[in-house]
């Protein structure tokens, strides 16, 4: 009987205290160290599915809408990014080529401006242009050309 109650009082207890640290202080905290918030957010709908079956009420469709989403949560993220990406990629494109429009422009627009500046004129004390030769002599221009001195041979 000794032996007995010892076995019940003693060692059963110890046993069963064991137990319980093993499963909810040692397991929990492994079980902790590879929760990830993505893990939670999965078991979401299960927990909302296991309570309205539970209490035998009626789910509302978004409610159930909100459990799909959570549950393709993965699926959702990996559009979401390839969509995002493809937006910074056309966007990326339409800024290159509208800078390289703006560029030219400004190229374009300095050259037309150095063709038409005023500000460049020549120095003071640069050459003239020369001046074309005329084709008569001093002696045609005082008589009028090579006219004139026909007309004075002839008169």
């Amino acid at each position: 009987m000794k032996q007995w109650w010892r076995r019940w009082t003693y060692e059963v207890p110890l046993l069963i205290g064991d137990a319980l640290w093993e499963v909810l202080v040692v397991q929990l905290a492994a079980l902790l160290d590879r929760l990830t918030v993505r893990k939670i957010i999965a078991f979401i709908p299960v927990v909302i599915l296991i309570g309205a079956y539970y209490h035998s009420i009626p789910i509302p469709p978004e409610l159930m809408l909100i459990g799909d989403f959570l549950a393709y949560i993965d699926i959702f993220s990996v559009l979401f990014l390839v969509g995002v990406l493809s937006r910074v990629t056309t966007i990326l494109f339409v800024v290159r080529h509208v800078a390289a429009r703006i560029a030219s422009l400004v190229g374009s627009f300095v050259a037309h401006l150095q063709r038409f500046d005023a500000r460049h004129r020549r120095q003071r004390g640069a050459p003239a242009r020369p001046r074309p030769k005329p084709d008569q002599s001093e002696d045609d221009r005082a008589y009028g050309g090579v006219w004139g001195h026909v007309e004075l041979a002839w008169s």
